[in-house]
């Protein structure tokens, strides 16, 4: 699924997912927002690892890895 990297005139950030998955989230940006990435992933650790990536960040660690490497298709959420 696509994720998308949004950054807010105050500097800070939003990554949600991209189409109506990610309506919730984009709802709350402020109007001057602007989209600045946007990668594929088939699972949250996988968006997030790259997020991390992206970011600079370390290595992404989850309390939940399990759930968290579920395909979205295993979690029954259409692309």
């Amino acid at each position: 699924m696509k994720h998308e990297l949004w950054l807010e005139p105050d500097g800070c950030q939003t990554f949600c997912l991209a189409g109506i998955h990610g309506d919730d989230a984009r709802n709350l940006l402020s109007a001057n927002s602007q989209l600045i990435w946007t990668i594929e992933a088939d699972s949250c650790f996988e968006a997030m690892t790259k997020y991390y990536s992206f970011m600079e960040s370390g290595e992404y660690r989850t309390d939940f890895r399990e759930h968290d490497q579920m395909s979205y298709a295993e979690l029954g959420w259409d692309k």
